[in-house]
C-alpha cells in the first residue's frame, strides 16, 4: 500500500514537472512568435543574395560617318565625290581626324584621285561653334598648277564640313593662315565655306 502511494507521488511529481516544462516551452514559443512578428519580413523570400547592378564606367562609342572627298573626272571638269568613313568616336574631333588621315593617305581604288601632295600631314584639327580649323604641314602647298591647288582646297573644305555642311573652314599651314597657295599665287579668302568655294573657285 505504501509502495502504491509512493508511485502515485512519483507519477504526480513527474506529471507536474512535465506540465511545467510544456508550459515553459509553450511560453517561449509564444514569445518567439510574438518577437518574430515584430521583425519585418524580408522582401526576398528565396533567400538568394542579389547584387545591385553597378553602373558602367565605360562610355558608349558614338558612331559617326564623315565623308572623305576625292576628285573624279566629269565631262570636261572635275567633281568632288564623297566616300564615307565609319568612325566609333569617343573624343569630339575624332571622326574628322580619322577622315583627314584617310584623305591624306590617298584613294586606294577606283578612278578617284587627289591633288594633295604625298607626305602632307595633319598637324592639328579643331571643330567647334560651326568652325573647323585645320592645320596641315608645308607639303600641302608644294607642286601643281591652279587647278591642282583648287582641287586640294576643295577636298579639305568638303571633308572638313562633311559632318556640318554649313561650317566655316580655316586652313593653316604650319600654324599660319594660308592666304596664298602655290607658285601661281592663288589667293584664299578665309574662312572658306562650301557655298563660297563653289562660287569663287569652280573646278
Amino acid at each position: 500500500m505504501k509502495d502504491q502511494q509512493g508511485s502515485n507521488r512519483i507519477s504526480s511529481g513527474v506529471i507536474a514537472a512535465v506540465s511545467a516544462a510544456v508550459v515553459a516551452v509553450g511560453g517561449g514559443v509564444a514569445w518567439f512568435t510574438t518577437q518574430s512578428g515584430n521583425t519585418p519580413t524580408p522582401s526576398n523570400p528565396s533567400g538568394r543574395i542579389e547584387q545591385s547592378a553597378q553602373p558602367s564606367t565605360r562610355q558608349p562609342a558614338n558612331e559617326q560617318t564623315p565623308n572623305v572627298y576625292w576628285l573624279r573626272p566629269k565631262d570636261k571638269n572635275v567633281a568632288l565625290v564623297p566616300q564615307p568613313v565609319k568612325v566609333a568616336s569617343i573624343r569630339p574631333n575624332q571622326p574628322l581626324e580619322a577622315a583627314f588621315q584617310s584623305l591624306l593617305a590617298g584613294p586606294t581604288e577606283g578612278t578617284d584621285s587627289t591633288t594633295i601632295p604625298k607626305g602632307t600631314k595633319l598637324l592639328g584639327l579643331k571643330a567647334e561653334n560651326n568652325e573647323v580649323h585645320v592645320n596641315l604641314s608645308e607639303d600641302f602647298t608644294s607642286g601643281g598648277g591652279s587647278t591642282s591647288m583648287m582641287g586640294r582646297v576643295g577636298q579639305v573644305v568638303y571633308t572638313a564640313t562633311s559632318l556640318n555642311p554649313k561650317a566655316k573652314v580655316y586652313i593653316d599651314v604650319n600654324g599660319k593662315p594660308l592666304d596664298v597657295l602655290g607658285g601661281e599665287g592663288v589667293e584664299l579668302q578665309q574662312p572658306l565655306t562650301r557655298e563660297q568655294f563653289q562660287k569663287d573657285y569652280p573646278l
